[in-house]
């Protein structure tokens, strides 16, 4: 036998274990599934089919001896930011890059746990945007709605999880790379504590502000992966407290104090919250009330965040160019943002590094008044496909800040959050809602979510058949 679209990876693991299904009939299933969405989805840059197919093989062997393993012989992909030994990571660019000899510590992780990696997700260029679109790949499309984007810049993991076409995967988080699509997909998105998961071969991704997380259906699914995922190469300088993410699942968090943010914090440029938008979040609000939990209105003292967050995130970029194998080939944006990344890469980086401490202390004063921060995770629904495209980088900025002003601070101060859906607008577009803690409490946010995922079983809501169909979208 096999499973249908709708196993988690708690079920799928469960059902190998017990002898139910092979690992070979669930990865031919996913391999099978993602050919069929290809053209209407195109969510993955690689598929691994003949190398999947022969790590199910050695799975199913080792579950026949009777070993047991967290994860062993279930189908998820990572994105193409992660090494995958033997594959190229491109990271959204176009150009010719070598196949890396070893996985990164997170893919290491993963097969430790016993995890067939059935292939590698698409990106934007060096995950800079909140839309998974380029040259090197195409367009990535939403299956909730095909003339629209997943998001980004995690948008290939998020479609694929979305569609079904495998349970669960990881993305990174660089300003709210993973909670975006999550939240344009309809799916639980973690981005974790910084150094939870690792990005070895990096010590530190785009100077500490980028993490890699997981994207789910279910809490559940996200924290099992997240566990899977967790822990530290030697050489990490980010080497947080463990956490047992899953145990948190079906705790009761507690009656706890939720702030509700809706004010986007300091931006450069306009940013305002769409009413269809802060209507969802404010019902969710709505449900935590009723679930026991005091919520009120009240804002983190974010003050000018964003001024530490730019000189980061554009010296990463200016670090990735360099690197590139032919950079001639890179977006004229890409080019505009290593620019300024080398004229912010001296004093103004380090005073930017320097201030996170200071940041610390005072946002972290905000959770002595409360436990958890509820705010939107995006400020519009999903915009359509080629929004961006032919916009310069001041106007893609302008746009992006618009469209997501709420997810980056937290990439600022390293600490977790979690996106949950919130639920629908605009003729069935997702929209989603971040749940935000002080330094490593995924468990806090972890078992608050499931709380909400019990009462409100947003799981069982799949995109419409007809989107996923194998034809390009108009």
């Amino acid at each position: 036998m096999t499973l249908d679209r709708a196993a988690g990876l708690a079920e799928s693991a469960r059902a190998l274990a017990e002898g139910e299904v092979t690992s070979r009939a669930l990865v031919e299933a996913a391999l099978a599934r993602i050919e069929a969405t290809q053209g209407s989805l195109n969510a993955f840059r690689i598929v691994r089919t003949r190398a999947a197919l022969s790590e199910a093989d050695a799975a199913d062997r080792e579950l026949a001896t009777g070993a047991r393993r967290p994860l062993l012989g279930v189908p998820v992909a990572v994105k193409d930011d992660m090494d995958v030994a033997g594959e190229p990571t491109a990271f959204g660019c176009r150009g010719t890059f070598p196949a890396v000899p070893e996985d990164g510590e997170a893919v290491r992780r993963l097969r430790a746990a016993g995890a067939v990696i059935v292939g590698k997700t698409n990106t934007c260029e060096f995950g800079q945007w909140p839309f998974t679109e380029g040259p090197a790949f195409g367009e990535t499309r939403n299956p909730w709605h095909t003339e629209h984007t997943p998001g980004g810049s995690s948008g290939g993991s998020a479609a694929a999880v979305a569609a079904g076409l495998v349970p669960a995967a990881l993305g990174s988080d660089g300003a709210g790379s993973v909670r975006i699509p999550a939240s344009w997909t309809h799916l639980i998105g973690v981005k974790p504590q910084r150094g939870r998961v690792s990005t070895w071969p990096r010590g530190e991704s785009f100077q500490g502000i980028t993490v890699n997380g997981t994207l789910a259906r279910t809490v559940a699914d996200a924290a099992l992966l997240l566990d899977a995922a967790s822990g530290n190469h030697a050489l990490d300088p980010h080497r947080p407290p463990a956490v047992d993410a899953l145990a948190a699942v079906g705790r009761d968090p507690g009656r706890l104090r939720i702030a509700l943010s809706l004010k986007p914090p300091f931006t450069a440029v306009p940013a305002r919250l769409r009413p269809e938008v802060r209507t969802r979040v404010v019902e969710l609000a709505g449900k935590l009330a009723a679930l026991g939990h005091t919520v009120e209105e009240a804002d983190p003292p974010y003050g000018q965040i964003g001024l530490t967050f730019v000189p980061r995130a554009t010296a990463g970029i200016a670090e990735r160019v360099r690197e590139a194998p032919e950079p001639a080939l890179l977006d004229r944006r890409t080019h505009g943002a290593a620019r300024m990344g080398r004229l912010l890469g001296g004093a103004p980086l380090r005073a930017a590094r320097r201030a996170e401490a200071a940041l610390h202390r005072r946002i972290g004063g905000f959770f002595q008044s409360y436990d958890v921060v509820l705010a939107p995770t995006t400020a519009a629904p999903p915009p359509l496909i080629g929004a961006f495209h032919d916009l310069g980088g001041l106007a893609t900025d302008r746009a992006m800040i618009a469209a997501c002003p709420y997810a980056w601070p937290w990439n600022v101060l390293g600490w977790p959050g979690v996106n949950v859906p919130a639920g629908f607008v605009d003729g069935g577009l997702p929209v989603g809602a971040q749940l935000l803690g002080p330094a490593n409490s995924e468990p806090l946010l972890l078992s608050l979510a499931a709380q909400l995922e019990a009462e409100l079983r947003w799981y069982e809501l799949w995109p419409p058949e007809h989107e996923l169909m194998d034809t390009p979208a108009a």
